[in-house]
C-alpha cells in the first residue's frame, strides 16, 4: 500500500491529525495533557500518538505477551475488557499518516513529535530552552504556543491557554464530535 493510499484511507475516516512539535523540554507533553480534557469537555474523543526516536517497551519481561514476542512473534496484541495494545515489528520509522489509519472511534488525533512531517503543526516554543523555533518557516505550521512574542505568520497562544488552543483546532479543522455527527445523520 503506497503512502498516498494510506493517507487517503485516513482522510476518508475524517479524523484530523495535528502534530505538537518543539524541542525537548519545551512542554509538548504538558500541553497535550491540558488539551485532551479541553477537547473532551467539548464532546470530542481524542486519540494520541507519541513519536519516540529512541525506541520503547510497553511489555514487561516474564509476562506471557513478552514471552510471545521473545519467542519470535512479529505481532502481539494484548486484550482486556478495558484496553487493547499492539506490539508489532516494523522495518522503518512509521510515518504519521500511516499510523493514523489505525485509529477509529476518535474525533481528533494529537501527535507528539513528527516535526519533519507533512501534517499541520502546533509548535511549543520556550526561548529559555532553545534560541529559536524549529518550525517557524514550515508551511504546515498552523499555530505557535509560547508566552513570548514570536516572529511568525500564525496565531500565537499562551502556554496555559488549552481552551483557546482547543477552540482554534476545532475551528481550523471544522471538527464536530461523533455524537453531533450521529445526531445530524439520524435527523435525515
Amino acid at each position: 500500500m503506497s503512502n498516498r493510499s494510506i493517507r487517503t484511507f485516513a482522510e476518508k475516516k475524517g479524523i484530523p491529525v495535528v502534530a505538537i512539535v518543539g524541542n525537548s523540554g519545551t512542554g509538548k507533553t504538558t500541553l497535550i495533557e491540558k488539551l485532551i480534557p479541553a477537547l473532551k469537555k467539548r464532546g470530542l474523543r481524542v486519540g494520541t500518538i507519541k513519536h519516540d526516536v529512541h525506541g520503547f517497551s510497553i511489555d514487561q519481561p516474564g509476562k506471557d505477551s513478552w514471552r510471545h514476542k521473545e519467542a519470535g512473534a512479529s505481532m502481539v496484541v494484548l486484550s482486556s475488557p478495558r484496553q487493547v495494545a499492539m506490539v508489532r515489528d516494523v522495518e522503518h520509522d512509521t510515518p504519521l499518516d500511516e499510523l493514523g489509519s489505525h485509529f477509529s472511534g476518535v474525533d481528533i488525533i494529537l501527535a507528539e513529535g513528527y516535526k519533519r512531517g507533512s501534517r499541520p503543526k502546533l509548535e511549543v516554543f520556550r526561548p529559555e530552552v532553545h534560541d529559536k523555533p524549529v518550525c517557524a518557516n514550515d508551511t504546515t505550521l498552523v499555530g505557535m504556543v509560547s508566552d513570548v512574542p514570536v516572529d511568525c505568520s500564525v496565531p500565537r497562544f499562551m502556554l496555559n491557554d488549552a481552551d483557546g488552543i482547543a477552540a482554534f483546532l476545532i475551528s481550523y479543522f471544522g471538527v464536530t464530535s461523533s455524537l453531533e455527527r450521529a445526531q445530524k445523520e439520524a435527523a435525515f
